[in-house]
């Protein structure tokens, strides 16, 4: 009889409410860990509770701003009042943000994504620490195969930049943490079917300037035809959350169906 991987630990998720950090925290929850949602917005985060608890699992929704230090450390800190410690942190929430050429990339424009991304991780992880510290964890990050094994996306500096960040950020993280048993791995997803494209804010007619042509053949992607499932990355996330991963720390994995292989 399977018995579950993630039975009595406390995860927190952010970006919780929607793609791969929905996808993560239903698969924590059948696991048999008790979720933390952190999410910008409580109402869709609602519905991947109901939905958790629906099936028998324990969530608690702290609607937050991840660039927010203050909102950041009073979630975890409710999470944690709620449920009494914490295991596994998935810092996910993200947004591509402005997809436009470096010239037309105001500088607030620029802050929001790597405030978001970067920072956002940042703050996940800093204020989760000291919990994590008490009896060891795991931490999974969020990054891309954009900034770390392609960059063909034209127009996300911003974006590739603070991805390219996100994975430093992990490395040096894992290193500093070991002492504490504390691991820390990072994700690349590629194309993920996913509804990102709600926070990308693309100027198309701006891109023309700077669009490089390139030429793929057919059938670009070696699996799974036009992209992968969030469901899948949350398989990965699992593994990288559960004791089956218990020596992995400092490790990136892409999950892109070999595309940037190309």
């Amino acid at each position: 009889m399977k018995t579950a991987s993630l039975k009595d630990r406390v995860a927190i998720v952010t970006g919780a409410s929607s793609g791969i950090g929905r996808a993560t925290a239903l698969k924590f929850a059948t696991e048999g860990a008790k979720i933390g949602l952190i999410d910008i917005n409580e109402k869709d985060a609602e519905q991947v509770k109901k939905h958790i608890i629906k099936h028998g699992g324990e969530a608690v929704i702290a609607e937050t701003d991840i660039r927010d230090p203050e909102q950041v450390e009073q979630a975890i800190k409710a999470i944690i009042e709620h449920f009494g410690k914490l295991d596994i942190v998935f810092a996910n929430a993200g947004i591509n943000g402005k997809v436009a050429p470096i010239e037309n990339i105001t500088p607030e424009e620029w802050d929001q994504t790597l405030e978001t991304n970067l920072k956002g991780t940042f703050l996940t992880t800093k204020y989760a620490i000291p919990y994590l510290k008490k009896r060891g964890g795991s931490i999974v990050i969020t990054s891309s195969i954009n900034g770390n094994r392609q960059f063909s996306a034209i127009g996300m500096s911003a974006y590739s930049s603070s991805k390219a960040a996100q994975m430093a950020f992990g490395k040096m993280a894992a290193l500093e943490l070991s002492e504490y048993r504390i691991r820390v791995n990072i994700i690349c997803p590629g194309q993920i079917e996913t509804n990102i494209g709600k926070n990308t804010f693309k100027e198309d007619e701006n891109l023309k300037k700077v669009n490089i042509p390139v030429e793929y053949p057919e059938g670009n992607q070696p699996l799974e035809g036009k992209g992968g499932k969030p469901e899948q990355v949350a398989d990965l996330v699992h593994f990288l959350a559960s004791d089956a991963s218990a020596h992995i720390t400092g490790t990136e994995v892409y999950i892109d169906g070999a595309s940037t292989l190309l």
